[in-house]
């Protein structure tokens, strides 16, 4: 290859590279206009200069976008859409915020931690009730990576399928517009029936997936013997969150 023809290469490449990154950062500024639609116009001043000034860290380290649906622990029979937005904390520990969806204008509703099988057998015992695994989540298909090529997806739900996630919820969007009270303990599934139909097929519609599609190209991966104390809504009995008033010290 011609010195010449080299040059036009990586030229070409860096055009290529600067527009579609000029078109990130378009879409990216499109969108937060659309979510400051109606605020007043010194917020959203604010707001642009904000995203275009200030770095953000943590933001910036969220790498990963999963779909699930989650279980109220208590409730079993209340379930919510959860996008995942997560950062890869250390090798055997994600972090991850949890939105009602992947849009504009998307609800903040929880968190949830996700540990490896090995970390999860150190916690102490009453730890484990609050944690659920990820087994049947993946090979059913559930648990989804929207627009993810399914070379790498298999291999990435390769390893997620034998680590555990402990959830909290902060705002009911199922039955309140406003996020009042308490956080709640989530659960995942752990076997078909579970999940509503309705819930599923509504979900897959929307963000362009196919759960049914997911478990068959996911028929290879194996799922592990669950840890015994984790998927603690099994026995009928679960933790959850209250409140109790206490003299402040």
């Amino acid at each position: 290859m011609t010195p010449q023809r080299t040059t036009t290469i990586g030229t070409a490449f860096a055009l290529g590279a600067a527009v579609g990154a000029a078109a990130v950062a378009g879409r990216t500024l499109a969108t937060l206009v659309r979510a400051s639609a109606g605020h007043p116009w010194r917020h959203r001043v604010l707001d642009l200069a904000s995203k275009v000034l200030q770095r953000k860290f943590p933001v910036e380290a969220m790498s990963t976008y999963l779909d699930g649906i989650h279980m109220y622990a208590d409730e079993t029979g209340r379930q919510v859409e959860a996008a995942h937005f997560c950062t890869h904390l250390e090798h055997d520990f994600h972090q991850c915020v949890i939105f009602d969806r992947n849009g504009p204008g998307a609800r903040l509703i929880g968190i949830e931690y996700i540990i490896s099988a090995e970390r999860f057998r150190t916690l102490p015992t009453e730890e484990h009730r609050l944690w659920h695994s990820h087994d049947y989540e993946v090979t059913s298909g559930l648990l989804t990576a929207p627009g993810v090529p399914g070379v790498a997806e298999r291999a990435y739900f390769r390893d997620l399928v034998s680590t555990y996630g402990k959830t909290f919820h902060t705002w009911e969007v199922d039955r309140d517009d406003f996020p009042y009270g308490l956080p709640k303990l989530m659960m995942g599934f752990t076997a078909d029936g579970q999940a509503r139909d309705e819930l599923i097929a509504a979900r897959d519609r929307r963000i362009g997936v196919s759960t049914e599609k997911n478990r068959r190209r996911r028929r290879r991966i194996s799922a592990p013997e669950v840890v015994p104390g984790a998927n603690s809504w099994e026995s009928g009995r679960v933790v959850q969150v209250g409140a109790r008033e206490v003299d402040v010290s």
